[in-house]
């Protein structure tokens, strides 16, 4: 609304339906309305999950887009409840492809094509069929194929059978299901190198992040949309890439401590049982998190601080600087003065 106010061009894809929450959008739809944004209402028979913000800036008759793609709505409740990801980048395809994504909204196309993005209900299929694909033939050539998940429930048909195939072929997939689990793991000549775990703790686990290789081969996607039949192909979600060296290597970092816990992880048995796994470390993954996340903060006001003294130390310096070379313009001054009056003397004498 105040970009509006001061401005700015503003599109909204306002989703009505919403879980408890329809008054809520309806409201604010119409606020947004008012102030002058353009809002359209989402799709006839697709729900849009999707989190995802574009900013479009022209300077100098150059396009810059900055592109936020989330896993968690935009809703200051559930953020005090929720554990999710925002990722926010500069990075000039991926901006592309958000606008051409915007672009397919105006005229309801559902149906558009991605460079980097994954897109429910195509491209986001035939994106993760491709990568599924990638770590059975790394397996065949390497022998180290490498699938690791973490989501919210898992039911859609094609793509357990798409796990399965790869276990089958001996890729080992490692996978974090919060809810919904509509695969057995350890399944002879079915599930035998998938292996399913859980974890319950003080914030609800809501990231969807799909990585796909091991270390810095990796291709690491965070996503809305869970591996369920109404994401996947009912829906209009989106995943997007990270490419940015050392945010992928935060989120890996992520998971390694998330796979790591040992206080509040459960391991899903063949049979459909979950058996606690053994406390050796006494690693509680969000109690680290939490830990890693007031260092960093910390940290990041230590450099503020670190910068703000420099700038002062800096302005000190300049000034005591221009002191310095007043005092010696004066100083150069009496001294001619003093010459000056010494020759005066000299002449009158």
């Amino acid at each position: 609304i105040k970009a509006v106010e001061n401005g700015k061009e503003v599109f909204v894809l306002m989703e009505l339906r919403a879980r408890f929450d329809e008054d809520n959008n309806i409201l604010w739809s119409s606020r947004l309305e008012e102030a002058g944004c353009k809002i359209v209402y989402g799709f006839d028979n697709y729900k849009c999950h999707s989190k995802v913000l574009l900013i479009t800036r022209v300077e100098d008759e150059k396009i810059s887009f900055i592109t936020q793609v989330a896993t968690g709505n935009y809703n200051e409740k559930t953020a005090k409840l929720y554990t999710d990801f925002s990722y926010l980048t500069s990075n000039i395809e991926i901006g592309m492809d958000a606008k051409d994504l915007f672009d397919n909204i105006m005229i309801g196309n559902l149906d558009g094509e991605y460079k980097h993005l994954l897109v429910s209900p195509k491209s986001m299929q035939e994106g993760l069929k491709a990568l599924i694909d990638e770590q059975i033939e790394r397996q065949e050539k390497t022998g180290d194929g490498y699938i690791r998940l973490k989501m919210n429930s898992i039911s859609d048909r094609k793509i357990i059978d798409k796990l399965s195939e790869a276990s089958n072929k001996g890729v080992k997939i490692d996978m974090m299901v919060r809810g919904i689990t509509c695969i057995l793991p350890g399944v002879e000549e079915r599930t035998e190198n998938i292996e399913i775990y859980q974890v319950v703790g003080r914030f609800l686990e809501h990231h969807r992040v799909y990585q796909f290789g091991r270390g810095n081969d990796a291709k690491v996607y965070i996503s809305s949309a869970d591996f369920m039949t109404r994401n996947i192909r009912n829906r209009m979600e989106v995943a997007a890439p990270i490419y940015d060296y050392e945010i992928k290597n935060r989120i890996l970092e992520f998971m390694d401590i998330m796979f790591s816990d040992d206080v509040k992880m459960r391991k899903l048995n063949n049979d459909g049982s979950y058996l606690k796994v053994p406390n050796v470390k006494g690693i509680n993954a969000q109690e680290v998190l939490i830990s890693r996340a007031i260092e960093r903060t910390k940290e990041a006001e230590d450099r503020r601080h670190s910068e703000k003294n420099k700038i002062n130390i800096g302005n000190e310096e300049l000034n005591l600087k221009e002191e310095l070379e007043k005092q010696e313009e004066k100083d150069s001054k009496r001294e001619k003065e003093s010459i000056f009056k010494k020759i005066i003397s000299i002449f009158r004498k």
